[in-house]
Parts: C-alpha cells; structure tokens; sequence
C-alpha cells in the first residue's frame, strides 16, 4: 500500500488533496479571523475551509442586510446624516441580524482556537497524507506558486486568485458573488461613466447599497489567495522534506556540529 495514501488510520490530519482542493489546518491568529466574521459574515469560516456554515453566513449577510437597509445606514452615517441613518432603517430585519452577525464572530474565534489545538496534535501525531488527486474532472498536486501571483489575480477579479491555488470551493462562490455584486451594484456601468469623465451620471447610477459589498469581497479575495497560497508552499515543502528523509536519508545519518579548524 502507497505509504502517502490517506487512509484515515489515524485520528487527525494536517491535510487532505482531493480534485476540489487542498484543505489544511495550520495555526491562525484568533484575532484576525474573527476580524474578517466582523467585516462580511462568513469570511472567517471560509478561511479555515468551513464552507457550508461560511456560505450560510455569507448569504444571510447579504439578504437580511439589504432588507434592514444596514448598508444604506452606514453610507449615511458616513455623510454625517446622522437621523436618516437611523430612519432608514428597518428594526424588523434588524433584531434578526444584530444576533447572528455576532455569532458569527464569536463562532470564528472559538473554531479558530479549537483548531489551533488540533493541528498541534495533528503535528505530534505526524501521519502521512495525500499530496497528488487525480479524478476524470480535476487533477490536484502540492506544489509551490507565487503568493503575489495569487493577489494579482485576485485584483482583477475576485475569486481568480483561488483559482490559481485550487481552492474551488471558496473561487465559484466567490466570484458567483462578485458578479451578482458587480451586476447589481452597476459598479462597472459607473465605472466606465468615470473614465469618461461622466463624474454625476456615474455616482448616478451607482447603487450604493450594493457596491458597499464589494471592498470586503476585494479584499478577502485578496487576503485568502495570499495566505492559503503561502500555506500551501509550507505545506509542499514539509511533504517534500518528510519523503526525501524517508527515501533518501541513510537510517543513522547524523547532523555533525562544525568544528573550529585547529
């Protein structure tokens, strides 16, 4: 039997290859993820590869959002208009969304620290895991790519840079969302207004409960590729350490310590 194959023989992994992607779990900062559930609700999820409860989340966001007018309310808050940001909005789609939106980050953070624990058991328990997946859609393999190639991608359109480091999952939600943003944000429409120096027509058109979405999505596109992309270089790297002294390495190699020359 193929040493490399995962054949769950052991109680956790630190990673599993599969034609959809590589998911892994490696020490987070608590923190910051639950800074990213505070940003877009299920952000944070999605970093750490929970995609059914991040999808859940991300959606809940947009929809009940939209209906409570949050977006619309921090636009005004910004301008100063302080009354009109509090009549905009609707309590009765508020009171549902202040609970989960805080759920969401309290839930990252606690997940965040469980896994942090769990990957250091992972490491003490060193079990071997797949590193190449070939199915009839996809093939998959751990290899190193450029973290600055990831955001790059993810620049132009958000989700590409997933894309590049086969994270499938998070790419087709992630820009099936940015070109329903995109689409009803008119953000391009109003973008190609302000090349042509059309300024009023361009903020005219925009919808800006809409397009309030997008620098959250930018963003994370961006922070994903690059972290996941550095992660997966890690990741290549200790595989490929652990095959070579396993193959390759004489049973009673010895480092030597460098001697002064007398």
């Amino acid at each position: 039997m193929d040493n490399y194959t995962n054949n769950n023989t052991a109680r956790r992994y630190v990673a599993h290859v599969s034609v959809f992607g590589t998911t892994q779990i490696h020490l987070r900062n608590p923190y910051i993820i639950a800074w990213w559930s505070a940003a877009f609700p299920g952000f944070g999820h999605l970093l750490f590869s929970k995609y059914l409860r991040g999808f859940a989340l991300f959606i809940w966001e947009v929809l009940v959002n939209l209906k409570a007018n949050v977006n619309l309310a921090i636009i005004y808050s910004f301008q100063g208009n302080i009354d009109m940001a509090i009549d905009v909005l609707d309590t009765r789609w508020l009171l549902i969304y202040t609970p989960v939106y805080f759920f969401g980050i309290w839930d990252s953070y606690r997940t965040t620290v469980d896994m942090n624990k769990i990957y250091l058991l992972a490491e003490r328990e060193a079990h071997r895991f797949n590193s190449f997946s070939i199915g009839a859609l996809e093939i998959n393999y751990l290899d190193k790519r450029n973290p600055l190639i990831a955001v790059l991608w993810s620049l132009f359109v958000p989700g590409l840079g997933q894309l590049y480091i086969h994270r499938l999952g998070t790419a087709f939600f992630v820009i099936a969302s940015a070109i329903t943003i995109f689409y009803y944000s008119h953000a391009l429409e109003a973008l190609t207004l302000l090349i042509l120096v059309q300024v009023q027509q361009a903020t005219s058109v925009l919808n800006a409960q809409w397009f309030l979405f997008l620098p959250s999505v930018y963003g994370f596109s961006m922070y994903d590729a690059y972290m996941n992309t550095v992660e997966n270089n890690k990741l290549f790297e200790k595989e490929q350490r652990r095959f070579l002294k396993g193959n390759y390495q004489k049973p009673g190699f010895e480092l030597l310590k460098s001697q002064k020359v007398k």
